[in-house]
């Protein structure tokens, strides 16, 4: 056996119980062997930074993966939830419903066009927004508010009747 695989026998030996522990007492049964696993991985593929005593380094190490696990779990719950948002509903009325905003973003002037894309599409806040069109925050802010009004005039003198769907309703909701 050599001196690094000893080392870490004796490590994961001395320490494995107590770090198995803190995960149950931090998440449960159910994650602690995975934790646990992932773990002691990370000790492997950088045992030359694991210090003396190792528990406290361990821990920490345990305390990471477990909230690197919540972040995932966070992101999935959030992912399905977008998706039961877009299955949910009539496929028809939805593609009235997108072909609604479509027509109403072709109305606008380029640079509302524009505007509203990088915030909603693209995901910019304002000031990256103002970055990308070459603006203060402020003026940014400012054409961004006058193109969610002039989108949502548009859209309601497009089709009046249609009404809204969960997937372009919660895009209303960010553009405004």
């Amino acid at each position: 056996m050599t001196d690094d695989a000893h080392r870490f026998t004796g490590m994961y030996d001395e320490c494995r119980q107590r770090v198995w522990a803190y995960v149950v007492s931090r998440a449960g049964r159910q994650v602690a062997d995975e934790v646990v696993s992932e773990t002691f991985a990370i000790a492997w593929r950088r045992l030359d930074d694991v210090p003396e005593p190792a528990l406290p380094w361990l821990l920490g190490v345990a305390r990471n993966v477990l909230r690197d696990n919540i972040r995932a779990e966070v992101r999935r719950e959030a992912l399905a939830a977008e998706l039961r948002a877009w299955t949910e509903g009539d496929v028809a009325d939805e593609v009235t419903q997108r072909i609604g905003v479509l027509r109403a973003l072709a109305a606008l002037h380029e640079d509302d066009r524009e505007i509203l894309v990088l915030v909603a599409w693209h995901g910019l806040s304002p000031k990256e927004g103002a970055r990308v069109v070459g603006c203060s925050s402020a003026a940014f802010r400012v054409r961004l508010h006058r193109a969610r009004k002039r989108l949502k005039e548009a859209m309601e003198a497009a089709e009046p009747a249609l009404p809204p769907i969960p997937a372009v309703r919660n895009l209303s909701e960010e553009w405004s």
